[in-house]
C-alpha cells in the first residue's frame, strides 16, 4: 500500500491544471503558457534528478527518433488541454477529456493488432450514449468541449505510440521528453510575449505576482505529476494506475472548480460525465484483464 501517498499526489497535482490556467487568466497569452507549463516542468524535473543522483541526465542518443516524437506528443496534448481549460469549466474539460481510455483502445486495435469483443462494443455504445448526454457542442463553451475531446485522443496516440515502442517511464525519460516539448513550444514565448508576467495580482487579503501561477502550472501540475507517476508506475500495474485516475481525478479537479472558482456543471454535463467515466473505468478494468490473461499464457 506505500503506493497510495504517491497516488494520492498525482492526482492532486493533475487536478490543480485548471486551477492554475484559470488563476493565470489573460495575464499571459495562452500559448505563452503553455510553454511555461513544460519549461518549469523540465527545469523542476532537471533539480530531481540531479539532487537524487540516481540516473545521469545522459541524452538519449539511440533514442532520439522516439523522445522528439513522444516530446511533440506531449507539447500538442499539454498544449490543448490548456487551450480547452481557458475556454470552458474545468468540469467540462476533465470529463470530455476522459474519452482517452477509448482512443487509446481504437489506436491499439488499429496499430498494436489488439482484437475488440462484444464487450467493447457496448462499452462504446454507452460512452456515446455518455457524450451525447452531456450534449458537448450546447452552451457557449462548445470550443472548449470539443478541443477537450481532440486532446483526449492526442494523449491516446502518445500512450499508445510509448506502447508500441515498448519504452519506460523512467524519470530521465520524462525529462528528454520535456526538454523536447519546451523547444517545440518556444517559438510561441517570441510570438506571442512573455505576458505581464511581473504584474501584482490582488487578492482579498493578499497579491501575488503573475508569474507565480505559471510556476506552480510547471512545477505542481506538471513536473510533480509526472515525477511520482513515474514512482507510481513502478509499484502498480500501468493500466490499475489509469483506471485510478480516470476515475478519481475528473472528480478532484471539478470539486477544486466549484470551490474556488464556484463553477456549477450543468445537469446533463453531470450524467452524461458521469456514464463516461464509469464506461471509460469498465474499459480499462477489461484491458487491465486482458493483459494479465495475456501475461499468464506466455
Amino acid at each position: 500500500m506505500n503506493y497510495i501517498l504517491p497516488l494520492f499526489i498525482v492526482t492532486l497535482a493533475e487536478a490543480s491544471i485548471g486551477v492554475f490556467v484559470k488563476l493565470t487568466g489573460s495575464n499571459v497569452p495562452i500559448f505563452t503558457l503553455n510553454f511555461y507549463r513544460v519549461f518549469f516542468a523540465t527545469i523542476f524535473l532537471g533539480i530531481i534528478i540531479f539532487l537524487f543522483k540516481k540516473e545521469k541526465i545522459k541524452y538519449p542518443k539511440n533514442n532520439i527518433k522516439d523522445t522528439l516524437v513522444v516530446g511533440f506528443l506531449i507539447a500538442l496534448q499539454i498544449s490543448f488541454f490548456n487551450v480547452a481549460m481557458s475556454l470552458a469549466p474545468i468540469a467540462n474539460v476533465v470529463i470530455f477529456w476522459s474519452v482517452a481510455p477509448f482512443f487509446t483502445f481504437i489506436f491499439s486495435t488499429i496499430f498494436l493488432k489488439e482484437k475488440p469483443s462484444k464487450a467493447h462494443v457496448l462499452i462504446f455504445l454507452l460512452a456515446i450514449i455518455g457524450i451525447f448526454i452531456a450534449k458537448p457542442l450546447k452552451g457557449g463553451h462548445a470550443l472548449g468541449n470539443i478541443i477537450a475531446l481532440i486532446d483526449g485522443a492526442v494523449y491516446a496516440a502518445m500512450i499508445t505510440y510509448i506502447r508500441h515502442e515498448g519504452m519506460t517511464e523512467k524519470k530521465v525519460d520524462i525529462f528528454w521528453f520535456m526538454t523536447a516539448a519546451s523547444l517545440y513550444l518556444l517559438p510561441f514565448l517570441f510570438i506571442f510575449g512573455p505576458g505581464k508576467i511581473f504584474n501584482m495580482i490582488k487578492y482579498s487579503s493578499f497579491s501575488v505576482p503573475v508569474i507565480l501561477w505559471p510556476i506552480c502550472l510547471g512545477i505542481i501540475s506538471t513536473g510533480v505529476a509526472f515525477f511520482f507517476i513515474s514512482i507510481v508506475l513502478k509499484k502498480i500495474d500501468a493500466n490499475i494506475y489509469s483506471l485510478i485516475d480516470i476515475i478519481v481525478s475528473p472528480v478532484v479537479a471539478a470539486l477544486l472548480g466549484y470551490l474556488i472558482f464556484t463553477e456549477i456543471p450543468e445537469t446533463n454535463m453531470i450524467f452524461g460525465g458521469l456514464i463516461l467515466l464509469v464506461s471509460g473505468a469498465f474499459l480499462s478494468k477489461m484491458m487491465h484483464h486482458k493483459n494479465k490473461v495475456k501475461k499468464i499464457a506466455i
